[in-house]
């Protein structure tokens, strides 16, 4: 496998992204040796925040294949990503992940989510996000529900 290979893909999805008013990331994800979906980052041009590269690819490539996981696929990222997008990463079920730039070069570049890693480090009544639980019998409610369910899908 050529890693070289797919980071410049990845790269090149990162200039695209720029140029269509997008930050400079860029994601691809490959399977078995085929690129199955590939994305940029378009927070700005979608008014998005969630819309980064590796989230825009993981959404192409679910769609592509018509599942929620991504087992046997490696994404290979512009830049290391952010909590947010390692998340999904290992919410997709992704094999590997391969990245070029560091957080700290995003930081240089004015992309800093340093102050994310902090915060979620810290139990949640100590982040400065206030954060309340409602109405917790009725969500145990659901999640009974959710549990009494035969044809539930599990992830």
């Amino acid at each position: 496998m050529n890693h070289e290979h797919w980071m410049g893909l990845a790269l090149d999805q990162a200039r695209q992204a720029m140029q269509r008013g997008g930050g400079p990331f860029g994601a691809v994800i490959i399977r078995a040796g085929v690129v199955v979906a590939s994305g940029g980052n378009n927070v700005t041009p979608a008014c998005d925040p969630t819309a980064h590269a590796e989230i825009v690819a993981i959404r192409a490539a679910c769609k592509q294949l018509g599942t929620h996981q991504l087992a046997g696929c490696s994404l290979y990222s512009s830049c290391e990503p952010c909590p947010m997008c390692l998340a999904a990463i290992y919410w997709a079920r992704l094999d590997e992940l391969y990245y070029a730039g560091t957080r700290a070069d995003a930081a240089a570049a004015g992309f800093d989510d340093a102050h994310f890693y902090c915060e979620l480090a810290l139990p949640g009544d100590q982040r400065k996000l206030p954060s309340r639980s409602l109405l917790r019998p009725q969500a145990q409610a659901v999640f009974n529900d959710w549990r009494a369910k035969e044809d539930r899908r599990t992830y």
